[in-house]
């Protein structure tokens, strides 16, 4: 019985990880294919102003969007931007954040169970990512939510590198979604302040000096409290790195 088991599992091995670089090129041509054949900024504001002529269903397309980007690791910031000029503060803020958190668990999984080879070397040779595998088997959420919150770690990167570690799947969901919260608010409301400004002077919309007044005072407090928390966050986690 033992003799005929092992080539059941033999094969069953080898379709694995035939599955796992099909799933892996497939990733890697549709990087490729954007970042490559593609002006990416340009491609990302036409994709957003087809987005916004699509009526009540481009929250649900721009959701899907960001969360192919964060596959192919595209940049997001020109997506939160236009998230804010076109939907406004609260909608735009709230789809980033659903398609940002959706995107970084699609990434979590792919580089946990498909392209653990490439994620580990892609990112074996940076002291910082060293750093953060020691470190958040034993810290675990705290290290997802800490590496959320400081600018030091690429996002992109981030997101397929922590497949490789011992957090939990939902850890790490909650974690990277409570951190970006600060960044993904400020961006957004520098996007919806410019999507104002675009429809002012289009003569499309006014607002009082008292409102403009307000809008600043808020930009201000976002950004205020965004730099404070990455600060800290920054600080706290170089004392656990330590």
């Amino acid at each position: 019985m033992n003799h005929s088991a092992a080539p059941k599992q033999s094969a069953s091995e080898k379709k694995g990880l035939a599955f796992r670089a099909a799933a892996l090129l497939a990733v890697v041509a549709g990087g490729a294919a954007a970042l490559f054949s593609l002006d990416v900024q340009s491609t990302l504001q036409a994709v957003l102003g087809w987005v916004a002529g699509v009526g009540p269903a481009g929250i649900a397309l721009f959701v899907g969007l960001y969360i192919v980007a964060c596959l192919l690791m595209l940049p997001g910031s020109i997506l939160t931007l236009g998230a804010g000029a076109l939907f406004g503060l609260l909608p735009g803020f709230l789809a980033v954040l659903t398609g940002a958190s959706l995107g970084a668990a699609g990434a979590f999984l792919t580089g946990r169970y498909l392209a653990r080879d490439w994620v580990s070397r892609k990112i074996g040779a940076d002291p910082r990512f060293r750093a953060v595998d020691e470190i958040v088997g034993r810290e675990g959420w705290k290290i997802v939510l800490l590496t959320r919150l400081s600018p030091l770690f690429p996002f992109n990167i981030l997101n397929y590198s922590y497949g490789l570690t011992q957090v939990r799947l939902r850890d790490y969901f909650f974690a990277s979604l409570t951190g970006m919260i600060p960044g993904t608010l400020l961006y957004t409301y520098l996007g919806s302040l410019a999507g104002d400004l675009a429809n002012l002077g289009a003569g499309r919309a006014q607002r009082t000096p008292a409102e403009w007044a307000l809008y600043g005072v808020g930009l201000l407090a976002a950004a205020a409290v965004t730099v404070f928390v990455t600060r800290q966050a920054r600080k706290a986690l170089a004392r656990r790195i330590s």
